[in-house]
């Protein structure tokens, strides 16, 4: 499963990540406005659980359990989460 970056695509711990609509707006739903999200991500502000909640949502097909993604992604370390994080960040601006 290979994302594609003209679709707005990203890859995480092997899974393929889809801003879609249904995904963004259940992230919405739980981490309040994304806007804000994009504006906290710019400062540095961004938390370990958004990016979790963020990523997981996003994740294309079945998803993982919710609690063994976010211990994988820091057994993976935050930087290679930074990559997809900011790549959901720019679909969230600029639309796909």
């Amino acid at each position: 499963m290979t994302a594609n970056a003209l679709r707005g695509e990203a890859e995480v711990l092997g899974h393929k990540l889809r801003p879609t609509f249904e995904a963004l707006c259940a992230a919405e739903a739980e981490l309040g406005p994304l806007f804000a999200l994009v504006e906290r991500a710019a400062a540095g502000g961004v938390t370990l659980a958004e990016t979790a909640a963020l990523l997981w949502w996003c994740v294309d097909g079945e998803r993982p359990e919710r609690g063994a993604f976010g211990k994988a992604l820091v057994r993976g370390g935050l930087a290679n989460a930074t990559g997809p994080l900011r790549a959901v960040l720019r679909q969230v601006l600029a639309g796909f």
